[in-house]
């Protein structure tokens, strides 16, 4: 019995031991767990790093500084360039009337119903100088069916120019805004032909009201024609591309070079749902500021006339056979008598390459070209004849005075 109740005795001793054993086991776990939660290096979403990697880190960070300096450089300059051109931007609202047409049910019979309605449409403008006097030059759809006294044209600052005159073109979407005044600050003209596929242009406008947004991007493309735009009445295209963002309120705004000078008009978008899908479209400014030129000067575009019917041609080389490269030229296809094409000597099958010393694409180039230039000036044809290349002298002729 006595042996017995010490057997017994010794497991409980053993029970005890065993249980402190196992306590102290899991206070030191939770110890260590918390010490290991609250340590510096454990909030460290990075290990520490070893004496060997530590200077090439901040190597590493002082090549980033050097590289960012480079980039903060060239932005500096882009930010130059806006501040340079802002000034020479106009905001331009219109309030126009426009018709609605309503169709009701009267039992089987519908009846159209036409209504009118006033929308306001948002653009921009961008000011010149022509002989000592300014002027705004912008897209005609933003102000067309509008009344001069809802038009309102404000400087940067937001002061109101008063309009005097506005004189516009269907056939190229431009019109001209006499602001009578000659002591504002008129954009610098760029020379559009220059201008490469790449090079970095930026946007200047009203997109949805909101006045002098500046939007950055590259040429895309150049000489764009032919495009379904929505106003049918655009006769003369040759577009540059951008992805520069244009949406509904740029129209009219200038499209700018780093250099702040003005290279084109933004008019239009190519876009699904409406709005910027990177493909905007402007218009040379080369091609806008002759138009410009003869709205202020005339009241209206005078087109001239070659008198020739002509089509796309076939690249052929003066010494036989068909070149590999891009066709271009336009080929003549008739010589209308009397005609200024006739006085300089043209003939059928002449390919004109080239005309007052610019290269021509194909036959919607050398129409637009044509159209354009000013009447009376010489201008000199470069031809292909009998695979010989030889020049010819025109003077072209006011379009209305076409026999």
């Amino acid at each position: 019995m006595k042996a017995a109740g010490v057997r017994q005795l010794s497991g409980y001793v053993f029970l005890l031991l065993l249980c402190a054993m196992r306590f102290l086991h899991i206070t030191c776990t939770v110890a260590l767990g918390l010490t290991l939660c609250w340590s510096p290096s454990s909030r460290a979403q990075t290990p520490a790093l070893s004496a060997e990697e530590a200077p090439n880190r901040q190597q590493q960070y002082e090549t980033l500084a050097k590289e960012v300096r480079q980039w903060e450089e060239q932005n500096r300059l882009l930010r130059k360039a806006v501040r340079l051109v802002s000034p020479t931007v106009v905001h331009i609202e219109a309030t126009k009337e426009e018709t609605v047409q309503e169709v009701s049910l009267d039992t089987r019979v519908e009846k159209a119903k036409g209504r009118t309605k006033r929308i306001e449409e948002a653009g921009a403008g961008v000011l010149i100088e022509f002989q000592g006097r300014d002027y705004v030059l912008t897209n005609r759809h933003v102000i067309q069916s509008a009344q001069i006294q809802d038009i309102r044209v404000e400087t940067f600052d937001g002061t109101p120019l008063q309009i005097i005159k506005i004189t516009e073109d269907p056939s190229t979407d431009l019109a001209v805004i006499d602001v009578g005044r000659g002591d504002l600050a008129a954009c610098r003209l760029g020379d559009s032909r220059t201008l490469e596929v790449g090079e970095h242009v930026f946007a200047v406008g009203s997109p949805f009201g909101l006045n002098h947004s500046v939007s950055l991007g590259i040429v895309s493309a150049k000489g764009r024609r032919n495009l379904e735009l929505g106003n049918k009445s655009i006769v003369y295209q040759d577009f540059i591309q951008t992805d520069a963002a244009i949406n509904p309120g740029n129209s009219g705004g200038p499209l700018m070079n780093l250099r702040g000078e003005v290279v084109g008009i933004n008019t239009a978008i190519a876009s699904n749902s409406g709005v910027n899908e990177g493909i905007g479209f402007a218009i040379p400014i080369n091609l806008a500021i002759v138009v410009a030129t003869q709205l202020i000067e005339k009241g209206e575009l005078q087109r001239s006339y070659l008198g020739v019917s002509v089509e796309r041609a076939f690249n052929v080389a003066p010494e036989g056979g068909l070149q590999t490269h891009r066709a271009r030229g336009a080929l003549v296809k008739v010589v209308k008598p009397n005609s200024p094409a006739e006085a300089a000597g043209l003939k059928y099958a002449d390919i004109i390459l080239s005309f007052d010393g610019v290269a021509v694409e194909n036959d919607e180039h050398l129409v637009q070209m044509v159209g354009l230039t000013t009447s009376g000036r010489p201008v000199e044809l470069e031809v292909l004849r009998d695979r010989a290349t030889i020049r010819l002298k025109v003077s072209l002729t006011p379009i209305s005075l076409a026999r």
